[in-house]
């Protein structure tokens, strides 16, 4: 699918069926997290794939908004191997950690996987259900799988402001 397709395809499913996400998709999917760039390469990601259903009940314990779906993954991030900026007030954590979500959710959608991104939970409290080491933050859970039959783009999906309100040229 050519890349333009894959970014205008893509939508935040809230609906999926209970059809599994094959093993070769979700292994394209898990390499286009290996794949993604970091600062100074640190690669601070820690990737948990949840799939067994004790770990999906401790997922649907954290949020409501798995939407059943079969596959869930963490995003985490190792906060001790981070680079930190100049000034010292931010980090390459939760930028890194985006960075490699985003390739994730374009490579599902481009091996033809729906995705919802979920920030609908107290982080702390989905590492310490998950059991994470401490030095983890959790940045997002994604959600993966095949929309069930009836779901649909939210109605504002194809809302797009034009670029003149969203762009400035300095």
């Amino acid at each position: 699918m050519d890349f333009s397709e894959v970014i205008a395809r893509r939508w935040s499913c809230r609906k999926f069926s209970s059809r599994q996400v094959d093993a070769d998709s979700l292994n394209a999917i898990l390499e286009a997290e290996r794949l993604a760039p970091t600062a100074k390469n640190f690669q601070e990601q820690r990737i948990y794939v949840v799939q067994s259903a004790e770990g999906l009940a401790k997922i649907d314990t954290i949020t409501p908004c798995r939407y059943g779906a079969p596959t869930a993954i963490v995003v985490a991030f190792d906060t001790t191997n981070v680079f930190t900026y100049p000034g010292e007030q931010r980090d390459s954590g939760v930028e890194d950690a985006t960075i490699v979500a985003t390739h994730m959710i374009l490579a599902a959608a481009n091996a033809g996987v729906d995705s919802c991104w979920i920030n609908f939970f107290d982080p702390a409290k989905a590492a310490e259900v998950l059991g994470l080491p401490e030095k983890e933050d959790v940045l997002m859970i994604l959600d993966l799988g095949y929309a069930a039959e009836g779901a649909e783009p939210a109605t504002l999906h194809s809302s797009r402001k034009p670029l003149t309100e969203t762009v400035s040229w300095l």
